[in-house]
């Protein structure tokens, strides 16, 4: 009876911190939408800032722990069950690709969910490996973009006009790979890396107090360490760069994924979910935080409707342009806990959201 009640807290906790992950990609997301960047109060631009990259990198950190979590048994020896998990994560990582793509075509330059498909992909050729054989794989890949960011045009193929908004050759093959490994929004290199940490992490027995504990510290003083780090790197490398260079080289936002943003980062989504365990643990009776869980559950058709629905209300209220901070951040507030009580409502009667019945439909 106590392993039961264990398990479900521990997946209660993982949905809560999804549905905080998705807040503020709605916080990211609906500011450049409607041209809010830079457009408000101080104190309203630091705070919208704080969820740039974090969002995001928490939900593909989320995704690797849950790719752990669902080939716990495969971990056993069982070579049948690996194939058939891969080829299960296969079938999830197509659906997924393939649902990104078309909300790129449809408008939707910011998709994570292709990228997300491929993050899936090259993870299932990991669920058996050791930590450590994961671990090289992810400091590879960190090490590799880091390198590619030096060494290459970081704004080969974004249209110079509108840099980080419009790139101009998505639909090529060069410019599609360019995009999808290099320098788009989610490239591979270094965001897989999340996924592969999120792969570790999901390994670990989340239903143990102290692992808890130690992972919320740990993370805590990373995340301070990197941060500290970066800012005297910055400083001291004006001596001798621009601020251009110096942003480049050492600052901890998404653009591009260096590596002090890939260890701020994923601190702060480590820090994020060891939170929502602890939340989800110890006030799991409570309405609001089991709304929020609800709400987690549910990400995929929230991402999806933020783009269909939340574009379509922008786009009746005529609001898709020179709005403000203040605005954009009310409107994903409301959006959100419009969100929530979808999530209500539908799980009074389903198990899973809309798409991801869909998903499971297709791919089981």
């Amino acid at each position: 009876m106590v392993k039961h009640q264990i398990t479900i807290e521990r997946i209660e906790g993982l949905d809560f911190a999804r549905a905080l992950a998705l807040f503020g990609m709605f916080v990211v997301n609906y500011q450049v939408i409607v041209g809010a960047e830079g457009n408000g109060s101080g104190w309203l631009i630091w705070f919208t800032e704080l969820f740039q990259g974090r969002a995001s990198a928490a939900f593909v950190l989320l995704a690797g722990i849950g790719i752990s979590l669902m080939t716990r048994k495969a971990r056993n020896g069982d070579s049948d069950l690996i194939r058939k998990n891969k080829k299960n994560i296969w079938k999830r990582s197509a659906f997924l690709f393939l649902l990104g793509m078309v909300l790129y075509a449809v408008g939707w330059t910011g998709d994570i969910l292709h990228y997300y498909g491929v993050y899936m992909f090259i993870a299932s050729f990991l669920i058996a490996a050791s930590n450590k054989i994961i671990i090289i794989i992810c400091s590879l890949f960190g090490l590799v973009a880091q390198i590619m960011q030096v060494t290459s045009n970081y704004l080969n193929g974004w249209d110079l006009d509108k840099p980080f908004i419009e790139y101009t050759d998505f639909w090529t093959i060069e410019g599609f790979l360019r995009n999808l490994l290099f320098n788009g929004y989610h490239p591979i290199f270094p965001w897989i890396c999340f996924f592969l940490i999120g792969m570790i992490i999901g390994r670990l027995d989340l239903t143990n107090k102290i692992i808890i504990k130690k992972m919320g510290i740990i993370s805590l003083m990373l995340l301070i360490i990197s941060e500290f780090i970066s800012r005297i790197l910055f400083q001291t490398s004006l001596r001798f760069l621009d601020i251009e260079s110096a942003t480049f080289l050492f600052q901890t936002g998404p653009i591009p994924p260096n590596l002090f943003y890939l260890i701020s980062n994923a601190c702060s989504a480590i820090l994020v979910i060891t939170i929502s365990i602890y939340v989800t643990r110890n006030f799991s009776g409570n309405w609001l935080i089991n709304a929020f869980v609800k709400t987690g559950q549910l990400t995929l058709t929230h991402y999806v409707s933020h783009v269909f629905v939340g574009i379509g209300i922008l786009v009746l209220l005529k609001r898709l342009v020179n709005q403000t901070i203040g605005f954009s951040l009310i409107f994903s507030i409301l959006f959100f806990a419009g969100s929530i009580l979808f999530s209500i409502i539908w799980r009074k009667k389903f198990k899973r959201g809309p798409i991801e019945l869909i998903m499971r439909k297709l791919v089981n």
